[in-house]
């Protein structure tokens, strides 16, 4: 196993089909106010224009990349879904840190900045999660604060009971644990971020979320989340 970079934050990114949000997602991260990051995107053989937006974007900003800061572009030839896509994502990333960000999503400038504060200042803490507004594509200034997370020791009350307290697109992790717990499996369909997060717990990893809003979740017709679930805030997302 390679060493991982310290410092870094790889960015998770899996995309089908999201070609009308991709920039804004893609942006956010550029924008970070965190220094140290690399980009992973993996598109799970979109049949629209994401790979292309994706490309011209990177060749726009290309004098941002190197090898320390690089954007990896990876496109499937098949359709595997989330499970399949995120742990092709996840064996490329490099860094000391993971961070999960969803394609049709984007995060705050702040969110790398106070997620790897955290962990820095809280060593016997492997994942941190934070909280989010949700908004309507139609509407995005129509921003609700979600208020189903957990903090503290109630995060693994919650899993024990088979709930769900953790959003997946704002979690960053150690890089470790990955190497530890290896990422989700197909065995849930459409619950996959859920299995991540009670593997980490079974192997005894703290979770924590912080309260401050670092994410902006958009609902849409198509995501993914729609075809499992009534409402993102019945303890589960995407």
């Amino acid at each position: 196993m390679s060493q991982r970079i310290d410092g870094m934050v790889s960015v998770v990114i899996t995309n089908y089909n999201r070609a009308l949000y991709l920039r804004e997602c893609l942006d956010h991260i550029r924008e970070q106010s965190y220094p140290n990051w690399e980009m992973i995107f993996i598109d799970d053989a979109s049949t629209d224009d994401s790979v292309q937006v994706a490309r011209e974007w990177h060749e726009q900003y290309r004098q941002v990349w190197s090898e320390d800061h690089r954007m990896v572009i990876h496109t499937l030839p098949r359709n595997i879904g989330f499970a399949g896509a995120i742990n092709i994502g996840l064996y490329l990333a490099r860094g000391e840190y993971i961070a999960i960000q969803d394609s049709d999503d984007y995060s705050h400038v702040n969110r790398l900045q106070r997620q790897v504060e955290f962990l820095q200042n809280h060593p016997e803490v492997e994942l941190v999660g934070t909280n989010y507004y949700s908004f309507p594509s139609d509407a995005p200034m129509k921003r609700e604060l979600a208020n189903w997370l957990r903090y503290g020791d109630e995060i693994g009350k919650v899993y024990g009971r088979g709930g769900h307290c953790v959003c997946h697109g704002t979690i960053l992790f150690r890089g470790r644990l990955f190497d530890q717990i290896g990422g989700p499996t197909r065995r849930i369909t459409g619950a996959e971020d859920y299995e991540f997060i009670a593997k980490a717990l079974n192997a005894k990893a703290k979770i924590e979320n912080l309260p401050e809003p670092l994410y902006f979740y958009r609902l849409h017709n198509n995501q993914r989340s729609v075809q499992y679930y009534k409402r993102k805030e019945s303890n589960d997302d995407k």
